[in-house]
């Protein structure tokens, strides 16, 4: 689930001045401070709710576009992140939160590969406030172990989150995992599309923008129990073809013959530091990774929407975007025989082209 929300509980002001108070202590790496300032929004009358979503949510969102913008390392938003975690924990323990079961039982999680879990962990606490009996199993569950558990549980639904678009496939396997043994899924996160596309297309039984939208939406109705024949390739006809496949086996070699390739497509890579090649490695993997989703999920915007994305990730951090077409262009070559895979990156490339005119002040 997302960790923004729009809705607010308490006085505007009121809330604000424990967002900016909370703020200051994640930035200065204070989680007793941090703590304090939830705790005493409590006492002063915001609901738990409230505190979680309006003043904890909003922090961690702000965390994440201070990192983007480059005004956090990724050392400082990974400390910020924990410290969230951490008042998130207090806030669970504290005597106004604490409640007896009053409605079915639900199992929240990530996917296998995502370890964005602060979002999945707001949302369990959301719903044990609502009365639900949750288990609360974290980052990166892999499905066999998902569904050993909801074999011991007999949970009435799960609850997935995802924020990395990369990890739809394996979102997907959890997915039909789940429902091949009669338990309905919710979903929700970034990784799903703001509209909720990805849910609808991955054969979710429901999908919520947000905590207290999945709340609400499970309080109004029981999900209704999924057909227990359904597979991953009947949502996704084209996966036939294998390109997905081919390209996310081969991801390390083609990031490799990319890489080599790069230094005489784009010269300023031969003065660039070990760090900056060892980045610049990290930036192609993370191309391939979402050339191959955008193969598995057949959707040309998920790509140029990563690319473009990126480019103003770089830019913010003072590296020339100027290296991604080139890249493109050798990835592009190497890919030659796969119709769907080129076709995206020349998607991919127009997209680029397009930003840089943007930028640069070229009527387009």
């Amino acid at each position: 689930m997302t960790t923004t929300t729009p809705h607010r509980s308490h006085g505007d002001e009121a809330i604000q001045q424990r967002v900016d108070e909370l703020w200051e202590a994640v930035l200065a790496t204070d989680e007793y401070t941090a703590t304090d300032v939830v705790l005493r929004a409590l006492k002063e009358g915001v609901a738990p709710e409230g505190v979680l979503l309006d003043v904890i949510a909003k922090v961690q969102g702000r965390v994440g576009e201070e990192w983007a913008a480059n005004r956090l390392s990724v050392a400082q938003e990974h400390a910020a992140t924990a410290i969230n975690e951490r008042v998130v924990a207090a806030l669970g323990l504290h005597s106004a939160t604490r409640g007896v079961p009053t409605r079915g039982r639900i199992t929240v999680a990530c996917p296998d590969g995502e370890w964005h879990a602060l979002p999945a962990r707001l949302l369990a606490e959301v719903l044990k406030l609502r009365g639900w009996h949750v288990d609360y199993l974290g980052a990166q569950v892999p499905a066999p172990h998902l569904i050993a558990h909801l074999h011991r549980t007999d949970a009435d639904a799960i609850a997935l989150s995802s924020s990395i678009a990369t990890r739809l496939p394996t979102a997907h396997a959890a997915i039909t995992a789940c429902q091949a043994v009669g338990v309905p899924v919710l979903v929700g996160g970034a990784a799903f599309g703001t509209d909720g596309r990805y849910a609808r297309l991955l054969g979710a039984d429901a999908w919520a923008p947000d905590a207290r939208a999945a709340a609400d939406r499970l309080a109004r109705r029981p999900l209704s129990r999924p057909q227990p024949d359904h597979q991953q390739i009947d949502d996704l006809p084209h996966l036939a073809d294998q390109e997905y496949t081919m390209v996310a086996r081969n991801r390390s070699a083609l990031v490799r013959t990319v890489f080599s390739g790069l230094e005489d497509a784009f010269p300023a890579m031969r003065s660039y530091s070990d760090l900056q090649r060892e980045h610049t490695a990290e930036d192609l993997s993370h191309i391939v990774e979402f050339l191959a989703t955008a193969l598995y999920m057949g959707d040309e915007d998920l790509f140029t929407g990563f690319l473009t994305w990126t480019a103003g990730i770089l830019s913010a951090r003072g590296v020339p975007e100027q290296s991604l077409p080139p890249a493109l262009d050798i990835l592009a070559r190497e890919l030659k025989d796969f119709p769907r895979a080129t076709r995206i990156i020349e998607r991919g490339t127009h997209a680029l082209t397009l930003v840089h005119r943007t930028t640069a002040g070229t009527p387009v």
